[in-house]
């Protein structure tokens, strides 16, 4: 198995096992330090629910990940979805992807093994339609398909399933991934065993509530994938690893207000116009400039280019002035905002009651002065 390319583009899709990495940063923290002179471009795609075809979001219009991915899930034809959020395939092309890992068969477990053979036919097709792009503009990504863990036994010490009838599950579903990987030539990565020979030795909580892994969980996940990636290779860089995992954070958090832009009803959907134009577009220039910048952290960190994290983000895009779409009126009021006695005049008060102010909230640096009537005796207030 070879060793990535130089500027090798891999990009995570599939359920929460791949997006929970968003916030640990360990497989791009494993993969920089084991090939630091590659400069790795890595972006995770993961969401928690993605299925192979099923991708759901409120800012787009369709649902499913590739034409005809619809007939593998019946149950879930209503979608509401509006806006241009970008798709699976025009994100994967944005980001020129050579290396698609795909981690699927969790959240298709819980259908039992009545459903092993729809889920086995949506994987092939997921497969079969990823396999007929160039997202890269040069050819046909190469494919891993990534199995669930298994389930961890923490039943002893909360209200926990014990695992065997999920064990049973998953077994039947990454067998089903492996049996697809087969077919079409791919790689798939057995994550199943190794955590479940995990769990048999004992010690300290590999997951949080069965089937999370957690950060140091994650550390063994990275290790393991990077292997089943590109094959067994020691971490050769001579960075210090927590600044190498301290830079992919910075990098996962810009990336995540990208890819996961809060607000996206405004950013991408139907709340777009008229004033998503004014801000939004500028920002996520922005953002992904930011994001750009501490690529470059994380490799000159790794191959000791660089000891720090400072980062000069000065030169990246400037923000223009957002103009307020506040227009003063009698209904909305005005812009100038009235402190004590000037506020008091302006204020209609139930007949038989006056305001006065609370000493209490006087000399406050921060809150403008409280005003209370006399006839409220548990000391409620109210602002001018």
């Amino acid at each position: 198995m070879a060793a990535p390319a130089k500027g090798e583009r891999i990009v995570l899709v599939g359920n929460g096992l791949a997006e929970r990495d968003v916030y640990y940063g360990r497989i791009e923290t494993e993969l920089n330090l084991r090939y630091p002179e590659k400069e790795l471009f890595f972006r995770n795609m993961g969401h928690v629910g993605d299925t192979p075809g099923f991708r759901p979001h409120p800012a787009r219009v369709s649902q499913w990940a590739f034409p005809g991915a619809e007939k593998f899930h019946p149950d879930k034809n209503v979608h509401h979805g509006k806006g241009f959020f970008p798709t699976p395939d025009q994100w994967l092309t944005h980001l020129k992807a050579d290396t698609i890992v795909g981690f699927f068969g969790y959240n298709e477990s819980f259908d039992g093994a009545s459903k092993v053979g729809n889920f086995e036919a949506e994987l092939d097709a997921w497969v079969a339609h990823t396999l007929s792009k160039a997202y890269n503009g040069k050819e046909a990504p190469r494919v891993v398909l990534v199995s669930p863990i298994a389930y961890e036994d923490q039943s002893a010490k909360r209200d926990l399933p014990d695992g065997h009838t999920e064990n049973a599950n998953l077994l039947l579903y990454a067998a089903a991934m492996e049996k697809v990987a087969k077919k079409h030539g791919v790689t798939y990565i057995d994550l199943f065993t190794p955590t479940k020979e995990i769990y048999a030795k004992g010690g300290p909580a590999f997951t949080t509530g069965g089937f999370i892994p957690t950060s140091e969980g994650y550390k063994t996940i990275a290790e393991v994938l990077a292997t089943g990636l590109y094959g067994h290779q020691s971490r050769v860089s001579k960075a210090d690893p927590e600044k190498v995992h301290a830079a992919v954070q910075q990098k996962q958090w810009f990336w995540n207000t990208d890819y996961n832009i809060l607000n996206g009803v405004h950013t991408h959907g139907q709340r777009y116009k008229p004033y998503g134009p004014q801000n939004y577009p500028d920002e996520v220039k922005k953002s992904r400039e930011m994001t750009a910048l501490r690529d470059q952290l994380i490799h000159d960190l790794a191959s000791g280019k660089k000891n720090d994290l400072v980062v000069d983000d000065s030169k990246t895009h400037v923000l223009p002035p957002v103009p307020s779409n506040y227009q003063p009126s009698a209904k909305n009021g005005s812009e100038k905002y009235l402190y004590g006695e000037e506020a008091v005049k302006t204020c209609l008060c139930p007949r038989g009651t006056r305001w006065s102010f609370l000493p209490v909230r006087r000399n406050s640096p921060i809150w403008p002065t409280p005003c209370r009537s006399p006839s409220m005796t548990r000391g409620v207030s109210g602002w001018p």
